[in-house]
């Protein structure tokens, strides 16, 4: 079904964090359309778990991209620009917040939690952009990770709900400043996912139970339904499409 949508066309993949993750499943979709990927890792530890995922993928630039390390997302950027000389799409799908700040109270978040929250799930993809921007010479996608916790208060997402919304007003405001340059930004909301990060919300399996009842289609979402929606806001059928929240849910955000 997806395959030669992306024929052709160089993305970077952030966020992969092993074969379950949604990062994952949309690089899995990125390659079976057609597209050559550049692939990321947080830190050494994570690296034995996202290589075999890497493998598959045949990505012929694996590198490490912490955030908060100085020089390294920058590094990432210049391999790129080596090898490649362009950039066509751009998927960032990493957030992190403190768990302690994370399992409390919103009024109890603190502020060094807040801030960190902020700079990994947010500011992180300000800084991307202003880096693929430059190898987007042709026009581009860029897709991030949201979730309906930042339109609706979600039971036990927390401060996660606001840093959410911090990230989807962002999409708006960085799609109208690229537009011009014919550069789309999109963010996918998916439905609860049995991934690593989800399972550390408090109450997940509430939150995942939820769900399953209470969406139209009675089921649960995959990482696959994830990537076959990220292929379309990365192709060239999706050329007019930007500054959008993508549920991809089954329908469960309609009955908030």
């Amino acid at each position: 079904m997806l395959e030669n949508l992306l024929k052709g066309k160089r993305g970077l993949v952030v966020g992969i964090a092993n074969e379950h993750s949604i990062a994952a499943g949309c690089g899995a979709a990125f390659r079976a359309a057609g597209a050559q990927l550049a692939v990321t890792y947080g830190h050494e530890k994570s690296k034995p778990f996202i290589a075999p995922v890497v493998a598959k993928l045949e990505a012929p630039i694996f590198m490490p991209l912490d955030v908060q390390t100085d020089g390294q997302m920058e590094a990432v950027f210049e391999m790129i620009d080596r090898q490649w000389g362009r950039l066509d799409f751009l998927l960032h799908s990493i957030a992190y917040c403190p768990k302690n700040d994370l399992h409390g109270p919103v009024s109890a978040c603190s502020k060094e939690g807040f801030a960190q929250a902020m700079d990994i799930s947010v500011h992180s993809l300000i800084r991307m952009t202003r880096l693929a921007v430059p190898l987007m010479t042709n026009g581009g996608s860029i897709v991030t990770m949201s979730y309906y916790g930042a339109e609706k208060v979600v039971d036990h997402y927390n401060i996660m709900g606001p840093v959410k919304s911090a990230l989807e007003g962002t999409v708006r405001y960085l799609a109208a400043e690229l537009g011009p340059k014919k550069i789309r930004v999109n963010a996918i909301s998916p439905g609860p996912l049995q991934t690593r990060a989800g399972s550390g919300i408090d109450h997940f399996d509430e939150l995942i139970d939820a769900a399953r009842k209470r969406a139209p289609e009675q089921s649960l979402i995959s990482i696959d339904y994830v990537g076959q929606m990220a292929v379309g806001l990365v192709s060239d059928l999706s050329h007019q499409v930007t500054g959008n929240i993508a549920f991809v849910d089954g329908g469960y955000h309609v009955l908030g």
